[in-house]
């Protein structure tokens, strides 16, 4: 298996991106929008969570599709910014369609997760209905941007400068696996002592283009982890794409696997300081045969998410008084 064209997301067909980044007050917007809506689903694992719609997603309720995902900066107050995205739908008459033949109406779904990034830059400066909207107008196809860049750009991951990030892999039969992530974790995504990437041995193609050598892992540290010097207000949040075709409770599982993805590129991982959301988005091009081949998807899903993660902790630079991993350990 080997990642897409663009070892992004985009590389899922019918996936775009936007991002709205705001660098003076370090926050921003990420849109992730399949063109023709896709069937969704989430797993909600951290214990700070901030988000939008997921009860909708739940497999028993009614809507089958969404229109957007919105990952956004912010905390609480980020969630504005899917009114925005909500705009621009209704502008180009994408929704889920309600009322009869005398009276109708669109009502675009689009579910949100939000990261903490108010002690980073601005804490007065949030995002908005109108970031929003301005990250829906900058969808595109193609490579996406990566680093210090919506939603990843007020980001902070284990004590250094995060960021936002993406990956693919194609499997075999057609399926292409996609993942956008905030690296924005509690925990730390390489050895303190050796500077190694836990997740080094997930590396596709040379793709982290790490220099440096990494000297043997040290012993885990369980009390500097949670010491004063980390703030203890991260999330971990993004969105898995693929083109097979499943049910919200098949979209479900896969975001609930992707989870794992978190624990193999950061430790600690699902801390009591963490919200860690991951969504699920399928666009149904390409049919996938039983339970075996949907928990391939799930296995390939982790593995691609957390590749995602690290790329949005090494495209990082130092901003906002913290230190990227490259300033740190790629002199």
């Amino acid at each position: 298996m080997k990642p897409g064209p663009f070892n992004s997301i985009t590389d899922v067909p019918g996936i775009q991106v936007g991002h709205f980044t705001d660098l003076d007050n370090l926050t921003g917007v990420t849109v992730v929008f399949p063109e023709n809506g896709a069937v969704a689903g989430v797993d909600v694992r951290g214990s700070a969570p901030g988000t939008r719609e997921t009860d909708l997603l739940n497999p028993v309720n009614l809507v089958e599709k969404v229109q957007a995902i919105v990952l956004s900066g912010g905390s609480a107050y980020g969630l504005e910014a899917v009114s925005g995205v909500m705009h621009w739908l209704e502008e180009h008459n994408k929704g889920y369609p309600v009322g009869n033949e005398t009276t109708q109406a669109l009502v675009p779904i689009v579910p949100a997760a939000v990261i903490f990034d108010l002690l980073v830059g601005s804490s007065t400066v949030r995002p908005s209905a109108e970031y929003g909207y301005l990250a829906a107008q900058n969808l595109k196809s193609g490579p996406v941007e990566q680093g210090v860049v919506g939603v990843g750009t007020g980001a902070r991951n284990g004590g250094l400068k995060g960021g936002t990030g993406t990956a693919s892999l194609a499997m075999p039969g057609g399926v292409m696996v996609g993942a956008i992530v905030a690296a924005n974790a509690h925990g730390r995504a390489h050895d303190p002592v050796s500077g190694e990437i836990y997740a080094r041995f997930l590396e596709q193609n040379g793709e982290f283009k790490l220099r440096h050598t990494p000297q043997s892992l040290a012993a885990p540290d369980y009390t500097d982890i949670f010491s004063n010097s980390f703030v203890r207000s991260n999330t971990v949040i993004g969105c898995v794409a693929t083109s097979a075709r499943l049910t919200k409770a098949q979209a479900q599982k896969i975001a609930q696997m992707a989870h794992d993805g978190i624990a193999r590129a950061v430790f600690p991982a699902h801390t009591m300081f963490d919200g860690d959301v991951i969504f699920c988005l399928a666009t149904g091009e390409v049919e996938i045969e039983g339970p075996a081949e949907l928990s391939r998807m799930g296995a390939v899903a982790a593995d691609v998410f957390a590749r995602a993660l690290v790329h949005g902790v090494l495209h990082a630079y130092s901003v906002g008084g913290l230190v990227s991993y490259r300033d740190l350990y790629e002199k």
